[in-house]
Formats: structure tokens, sequence, C-alpha cells
């Protein structure tokens, strides 16, 4: 299945995996390969055109039925190999609000 994983992390495929990128309000979808990944970045083959497509941020689609998804944005081209980089979506400093009960109990 994989064939190399760097010191970096990154994981090479050797037949690729098929997998879609899809627009983030859903107006255009692609089939493309993924040939490399790692926790940060990942390397595609399209198999058809994306002339005209907005690329600065898209999802790329793990399963047929968009269940497993990351969100991207377009790193660099070379013919019909995209770069991509994974965006993060975990809040920064999100703090939990304490209940009532908890406010109750610190004044006890």
């Amino acid at each position: 299945m994989a064939e190399d994983v760097a010191s970096s992390g990154r994981v090479t495929f050797g037949r690729g995996y098929n997998v879609w990128i899809m627009a983030i309000d859903g107006t255009w979808r692609r089939n493309c390969v993924l040939t490399s990944v790692s926790s940060n970045d990942a390397q595609l083959t399209l198999e058809s055109s994306i002339e005209g497509l907005n690329l600065k941020e898209f999802f790329l689609l793990l399963s047929s039925t968009g269940l497993a998804y990351r969100r991207c944005e377009l790193v660099k081209v070379n013919g019909a190999q995209i770069d991509i980089r994974f965006i993060s979506t975990k809040p920064n400093g999100k703090k939990k609000l304490a209940s009532r009960g908890d406010s109750e109990m610190a004044s006890a």
C-alpha cells in the first residue's frame, strides 16, 4: 500500500489513492489521485483541467460520500500535479464556559 515513509512523515503511495477535490460551496468537483500525504500537506495528480476554478480554498474528499474530508489551499501547480496544504479548522484558545453548577460549587 504505502511505499515510503520519509523522516518528514510523508507517505508516498505506489499506485495512488482515488480522491476528489470540491469547492467550498459545492459548485464544482474533480477526480484526482492522492500520490503522497503528510499531516500538513499532500500531492495530487489531476485527471481533468482545473482552469478557471477557484483553488484558494477547497475540500479534499477522501470518500465518495464526502464524509471524510480536509479543508485545503493550493500551494503549487506543476502540470497535472498540484501541491496542497491542509488548513487547520481547530479553534485557537477556545475557553470552556463554566456551568452554573461550577460557580455555585466555587462559592461554597
